[in-house]
């Protein structure tokens, strides 16, 4: 067997199809080389709740990242522990009061599954409500209780960039904030020094398997941090080229089974 490994995937645009769906191919060389002995496990921006139906579908085992490293829990051992470093409630309360000044659609706190929404929104109903969460809709000043796992903003594209710039020009020393591939032109924020890399590194530190052992596959600028800090960083096919540049390899898309094609190669799965 090879040596034991740590093979990180993160979600939309990498381990899922298009279509959101699982390919037979990428699941079963999945389950081969879980049943080789490296541990399978997800890194997501998403929250749990609409994460976890790939976690059973795979029937995984391990820890698992969400929010981007904001939360990091283990589905099936609650003694395992529990990391939740949400963004200061006052920070973001006056991150939303600064949005009265920009162009912007919503406004979206997160605080673990409760979302609150700063006006009522159909189309992001339909995103956020995945996994049945608590929705409160209002102005987030009044009706955000607690610090928020994260805040997204949605905008215009033009104003994403002005939106960001005051982000950057006032809160740089509290928060981190991404923004999402087209169509949604979403601004992502969650506290400082936050990324996938800080939730693989608790994972990789728990298995006792070192960083250049750790296999991380992802597409977009919020997989940078983990493809940089695993020993094989690897970019798929379809991702942009920010991550492409600084990725070991470049696999085939998520449409090809480029998991599956990579693992299969390295870990000599047959």
């Amino acid at each position: 067997m090879a040596e034991k490994h740590l093979i990180a995937l993160d979600l939309d645009g990498t381990l899922l199809k298009d279509d959101k769906t699982i390919s037979t191919k990428t699941k079963n060389v999945l389950s081969k080389a879980r049943e080789e002995g490296h541990v399978v496990m997800i890194a997501t921006g998403r929250p749990f709740r609409s994460s976890e139906p790939y976690y059973r579908e795979l029937q995984l085992d391990t820890p698992i990242v969400n929010f981007n490293g904001a939360f990091m829990h283990h589905p099936l051992d609650s003694s395992w522990g529990y990391y939740h470093d949400p963004l200061d409630i006052k920070v973001a309360k006056d991150i939303v009061e600064a949005c009265r000044s920009f162009q912007f659609h919503n406004i979206i706190a997160e605080v673990i599954d409760e979302v609150y929404f700063h006006y009522h929104d159909e189309k992001l109903l339909d995103i956020f409500g995945m996994g049945n969460p608590f929705i409160t809709t209002g102005d987030l000043r009044d009706y955000l209780k607690d610090s928020p796992t994260s805040l997204l903003i949605h905008t215009e594209e033009d104003d994403l960039k002005q939106i960001r710039r005051h982000l950057s020009d006032v809160h740089a020393e509290v928060i981190d904030h991404r923004s999402w591939a087209a169509p949604w032109h979403v601004i992502e924020i969650i506290k400082i020094g936050l990324s996938k890399a800080v939730g693989l590194k608790k994972a990789s530190d728990y298995f006792n398997i070192p960083p250049e052992r750790i296999i991380a596959f992802g597409d977009e600028d919020n997989d940078l941090e983990m493809l940089e800090y695993a020993g094989r960083g690897i970019a798929m096919g379809n991702a942009i080229d920010k991550v492409k540049s600084i990725a070991n390899e470049v696999t085939l898309t998520n449409e090809e089974d480029g998991i599956a094609v990579y693992l299969s190669d390295l870990l000599n799965l047959k």
